[in-house]
């Protein structure tokens, strides 16, 4: 058999590793992030409409608050989905969890779109509507680490980064669609058929691209690391204690470099909308439009960064953008007090350092990984840390600037989360070009007999 690592068996898995291969893999890696983030932006963006449809019309505002509960426990579920399909990947294969979880979001988002309002069924709408949202956390759990182990393990590694990095241009594109598409129902429909009918439309429409999604990734092959394990029968048997016994250093390097992530990320894309609403009193429709062309900005970005950091490397491009980060945070929120000018310089340069975190991080952190634990690792550091950091950045930026009285506490918040990746980045070893598989992924080539 041939060695992982060595110049034979890198050259194996480079030819299975072809660039058409690369690009069915970033369609059925990306597929699966674009529908979850555009049904996310959906539900966020029509959670008004939504309160008003599945919660009693005496208090909207318990209805909205109801709303946003839902969004916050579909977080909350989603270490429990990591913890079934992380090690579910590492057992079956990723082609096969990546179908699974589609097929679960897709199913759960075209329910919804179907579901009775509370005026219909009753008190049986919202606690549908509870359970559908947390079987759709529940798959999203198991989403980024079968999609970023799919794509790490398809990718050539010297193209590597920039074949991963489309898993973040999945994320954005998705979350713009659903914003367009949130924007053409306003525009379009009155208040009464958005009520009515009009919010039903987006997650009807996910449906059929859920079921796109799942062709795909029926029909693709799994990865050449996967098939090399299953190839050698050396699939683990308990990938998460495998992974808690040995590769507990490697879970909380990527929990810091994922951690760095989920709070620019949903500091700059979601909660930017209310901070300039609420307290620098800039319109909906300019905070909106900021909004989307930081994503724009992100669709083009994010891959340049990838395609850098497979050239110079994982450790300078985000080891750059966590100091970046950490320097310019609390600057960048002064400057968005000296007007609408000011806003846009300081959001578009906060925009630009979160591309150059997404480009890299979800690479980096798949590369640190043995193949046998990479999906299970994957998912478990990235959905811990999204329960923590991700859906809680809008309530806690919301209350520490009440409890403190100055607008300027988002930029020490982001200011911690850049020290968390930092000593999670410079903990790290370049990885950038180095074989997925490795001395411990497979069982070592029989001595022949007589060798000394």
């Amino acid at each position: 058999m041939t060695a992982p690592g060595s110049p034979a068996g890198d050259e194996i898995t480079e030819a299975l590793a072809d660039p058409a291969a690369l690009r069915r893999s970033v369609a059925a890696g990306a597929v699966g992030v674009f529908v979850h983030w555009f049904d996310w932006a959906a539900y966020a963006y029509l959670a008004s409409t939504i309160a008003s449809v599945f919660f009693p019309a005496e208090n909207s505002t318990a209805g909205l608050l109801a709303v946003f509960g839902v969004f916050a426990v579909s977080f909350g579920i989603r270490p429990v989905g990591a913890l079934v399909f992380g090690p579910l990947g590492d057992r079956i294969g990723r082609k096969r969890t990546l179908s699974l979880v589609i097929f679960l979001m897709s199913g759960a988002t075209l329910v919804i779109g179907l579901l009775p309002g509370y005026s219909t069924i009753g008190i049986a709408a919202p606690l549908l509507l509870v359970f559908l949202r947390l079987l759709q956390g529940f798959a999203a759990g198991g989403e980024f680490g079968s999609a970023a182990s799919f794509l790490a393990e398809h990718a050539p590694r010297r193209r590597r980064g920039f074949g991963v990095s489309w898993l973040e241009v999945g994320s954005l594109l998705g979350f713009l669609a659903g914003s367009f598409v949130f924007l053409l129902l306003s525009v379009g429909l009155s208040g009464e058929q958005l009520t009515s009918w009009g919010w039903r439309i987006p997650f009807l429409i996910a449906a059929p691209l859920g079921v796109v999604g799942f062709v795909i990734r029926t029909k693709i092959e799994d990865t050449p690391e996967y098939r090399a394990l299953e190839a050698t029968d050396n699939v683990p048997r308990s990938p998460v204690r495998e992974l808690f016994r040995h590769n507990k250093k490697q879970l909380l390097q990527a929990a810091g470099l994922m951690t760095m992530m989920h709070v620019p990320f949903y500091a700059v894309l979601t909660y930017l909308v209310t901070y300039e609403t609420d307290y620098l009193g800039h319109s909906a429709g300019s905070a909106a439009l900021l909004s989307t062309v930081i994503s724009l900005t992100g669709l083009v970005l994010v891959p340049a960064f990838g395609r850098l950091s497979d050239r110079v490397g994982r450790r300078p491009v985000l080891i750059g953008a966590g100091i970046a980060l950490f320097v310019l945070a609390t600057p960048a929120y002064l400057l968005m007090r000296t007007g609408l000018a000011g806003t846009w310089v300081a959001a578009l340069a906060l925009g630009v350092i979160l591309a150059a975190i997404l480009g890299t991080y979800a690479v980096w952190s798949a590369e640190i990984f043995p193949t046998r634990t990479r999906q299970s690792g994957l998912s478990i550091a990235y959905n811990v840390t999204a329960a923590l950091f991700a859906g809680t950045v809008p309530y806690v930026m919301t209350v520490l600037i009440s409890a403190t009285g100055s607008t300027l506490v988002p930029g020490p918040y982001l200011m911690v989360a850049a020290v968390i990746g930092l000593v999670a980045a410079f903990s790290l070893r370049e990885t950038a070009g180095t074989p997925l598989l490795r001395a411990g992924d497979l069982p070592a080539a029989p001595v022949p007999a007589g060798t000394p």
